[in-house]
């Protein structure tokens, strides 16, 4: 049985909506972040190095990094689902976002993130200063940066959707999701239509409401 070892808030939970649209039978094994960190636990050491999450286990394999386990899932279970043909326009898409959404938009929501929580969490002698020079790093290379990423989505989607590979919903979709969905909980898609539309429709799938209801609570706004 296929195992995805499962932390609250996190991109697992991206995993478990593509195993919902594959159909494909799995266990859950849950782990809690640390409520003053949001770090993951000890506990996941013992299934990856790394300790961190999504982490899946099938018989032997044991795999790691969200987009490499969507694809595992796609080539092993997919029957040609969730994926444009080789050697097609599409796929050269499909491929381009499976490493972008990781490779490219992942850095600067992780850098806002981390400012923000300078902001609110600096010891309150120096957190004028901190703040000070918080809001200096973003507005010089942060929020333009952020601009820049999400301008380009919306571009895209307005030339090649209505999903990021094409006409067809693909697993390029199930990976970008995290990245777009943090961005709506920081008021990043507003003005944003095209990427706007595209986050209702991920949500209204019964895949991604059946996945929600087995991982749990999911507040990307909570970080």
């Amino acid at each position: 049985m296929l195992t995805v070892h499962h932390l609250n808030n996190s991109r697992s939970q991206r995993v478990l909506w593509m195993l919902e649209e594959l159909g494909v039978p799995y266990e859950i094994e849950r782990y809690e972040r640390n409520p003053k960190t949001m770090l993951a636990p000890p506990s996941l050491v013992k299934v990856h190095p790394l300790g961190k999450s999504p982490v899946v286990t099938d018989g032997k394999a044991t795999l790691a990094e969200s987009g490499a386990i969507l694809e595992y899932l796609v080539e092993t279970y997919g029957e040609g689902r969730f994926s444009p043909d080789a050697g097609t326009p599409s796929f050269l898409r499909y491929r381009y976002w499976m490493h972008y959404a990781e490779g490219s938009l992942a850095t600067p929501l992780l850098l806002q993130l981390v400012f923000d929580q300078i902001e609110r969490k600096a010891p309150f002698l120096v957190r004028p200063v901190a703040k000070a020079i918080s809001t200096q790093v973003k507005g010089m290379l942060v929020t333009p940066n952020l601009k820049r990423h999400f301008d380009y989505l919306e571009g895209e989607l307005t030339e090649h959707g209505p999903w990021f590979a094409g006409r067809s919903f693909s697993a390029a979709d199930v990976q970008m999701s995290f990245g777009i969905e943090a961005a709506d909980a920081r008021g990043l898609l507003r003005n944003r239509p095209k990427l706007a539309d595209w986050l209702r429709r991920i949500h209204d799938r019964p895949a991604y409401q059946r996945a929600l209801e087995q991982g749990g609570s999911y507040d990307l706004g909570s970080f």
